[in-house]
């Protein structure tokens, strides 16, 4: 508890350790949600993932725009909160929230390129990935 202590009090690990204990719940509040899903509606399609990253997006874009508009916080809390919980919860709230603060700064080409990009590319690269492993 005195090394977490020390760690907290040193401004070079104040943001890793504050998105390192929001990581945490935030893989294990995904984790049971899939768990449920896949109770409740079964196997047959991702709810549990649409579900995360639907409400991921939805805290995101509701946190941060809390946060900066009407209540002040912390740095290290709204790490722990948007990098470490809903980052890990899912990584699709950070991707909407990029693209989302792409087109509010007028760039929708960047926006629409790194939307379609991502999506697509991320595929082609799981695929890759896929067939990579199947190789070797």
């Amino acid at each position: 508890m005195r090394l977490i202590a020390e760690l907290a009090a040193s401004p070079q690990w104040r943001a890793p350790l504050a998105v390192s204990l929001g990581a945490v719940p935030g893989a294990l509040a995904r984790y049971y949600l899939s768990l449920l899903c896949g109770q409740w509606f079964g196997i047959g399609f991702p709810m549990g993932t649409l579900l995360a990253n639907l409400s991921g997006a939805f805290l995101m874009g509701f946190f941060v725009t809390f946060t900066l508009d009407r209540l002040v916080i912390a740095p290290d809390l709204r790490l722990l909160i948007a990098v470490g919980f809903l980052g890990s919860y899912t990584t699709f709230s950070t991707y909407a929230l990029d693209a989302s603060n792409l087109l509010r700064s007028g760039q929708s080409g960047l926006a629409l390129l790194y939307g379609l990009g991502s999506a697509g590319l991320g595929l082609l690269c799981l695929e890759s990935g896929r067939l990579v492993a199947r190789w070797l």
